[in-house]
């Protein structure tokens, strides 16, 4: 048996009651990563602030989505998923023959007892990362993987979970990062099953297009909503736009549609990624589309972004509008993009020579 293998799934966390919901922001808006707010010695107390002005406003919005949020329940049940989909694969007590690959595949060798073990670990709320490592070192694992579950990578969000992994992992393991995986393969055909589904929901509501071509009530467009960023990480190199462009024209190869690209949940006063989710709902209602499939592009898991800001706040809105909107399911633990985390750990795996 080989020396088992540690995964650690790095995402944001999320509070699990009302109560949590000021210290989760007080811990979100204490990290320089994301926002510096004055000089190094004032961040914190100007945390304490904000976090003490928005809680209630944000609590409200929680108190809508069942009073916490699911973040936890889901990436706990990815993990879950994943371990069995790994262990599937890698533990086996005595090395296989290679196995002949299928028609334009790859030659799988043979890997024998590699045992892998799923963690979970959240950058702003329990379990928080500084909590799981000690846990992981206890259970005598020396290797770990860091696995993103930002499928594009950013300072802000993939950036700041592998610095508070790295400050607090010392030398007593050795650590490979993945930090982002926004055109794997089987993480697109995922994304295109979900967007396929979330068109033929609207199939049976709709009128077809008229005689000659034109939009038609038959016509769904497609409004791929990414998480914002405030430009000036964009300015200073920050590849997140890249990326989510790169994972749309993924998706678009496969499924021709109609597309547009929007940003949603900005805060504060600096200037923000654009166009807004709103404003681009504004517009597209102005050029008389009726009918509309969101996608949060940036999200593998339901979070507040999805389940008050679009499902509810988006969806107020476009009703206002005259907008028929839908959204298409949240990944979570999705099939395929459960085997999508599979095969990005155990190429990643197979590169350092880990098995």
């Amino acid at each position: 048996m080989n020396d088992p293998v540690g995964i650690v799934l790095l995402n944001l966390g999320g509070p699990d009651s009302l109560q949590a919901v000021k210290p989760f922001l007080y811990n979100l808006f204490s990290d320089r990563k994301i926002i510096q707010l004055g000089p190094p010695f004032l961040q914190k107390p100007l945390a304490w602030l904000i976090a003490t002005l928005r809680s209630k406003k944000t609590e409200g919005y929680y108190s809508l989505i069942g009073g916490r949020s699911p973040i936890l329940d889901i990436t706990n049940a990815q993990a879950k998923a994943l371990e069995e989909a790994l262990n599937n694969e890698l533990e086996m007590e005595e090395s296989p023959p290679p196995i002949p690959p299928p028609r334009g595949g790859r030659v799988r060798e043979g890997v024998a007892g590699v045992k892998v073990k799923v963690y979970v670990g959240m950058r702003y709320w329990h379990p928080l990362i500084e909590d799981v490592i000690p846990q992981i070192y206890n259970n005598g694992i020396r290797k770990l993987i860091g696995l993103s579950l930002y499928p594009q990578y950013s300072l802000a969000t993939s950036g700041s979970s592998f610095s508070k992994l790295k400050e607090v992992i010392g030398s007593q393991f050795t650590v490979h990062c993945i930090t982002s995986w926004y055109d794997h393969p089987l993480y697109i055909e995922a994304l295109v099953d979900v967007i396929k589904k979330g068109l033929e929901s609207f199939t049976l509501s709709l009128t077809l297009p008229p005689r000659g071509g034109g939009m038609g009530g038959g016509d769904v467009h497609v409004l791929f909503s990414a998480h914002s960023l405030p430009e000036k990480f964009i300015d200073e190199g920050d590849p997140y736009v890249r990326h989510i462009e790169r994972t749309i024209e993924e998706i678009v190869k496969r499924m021709p549609v109609k597309w547009n690209l929007s940003y949603q949940s900005k805060s504060g006063p600096v200037k923000w990624l654009g166009p807004s989710t709103d404003e681009k709902l504004k517009e597209l209602a102005g050029r008389n589309i009726k009918n509309i499939l969101m996608v949060p592009i940036s999200f593998v898991s339901d979070h507040i972004e999805t389940l008050y800001e679009i499902d509810i706040l988006y969806m107020q809105m476009a009703k206002g509008l005259g907008i028929n909107l839908r959204r298409t399911d949240s990944l979570n633990t999705h099939p395929l993009f459960i085997e999508a985390l599979k095969d990005i750990v155990i190429k990643n795996m197979t590169e350092i020579g880990w098995i």
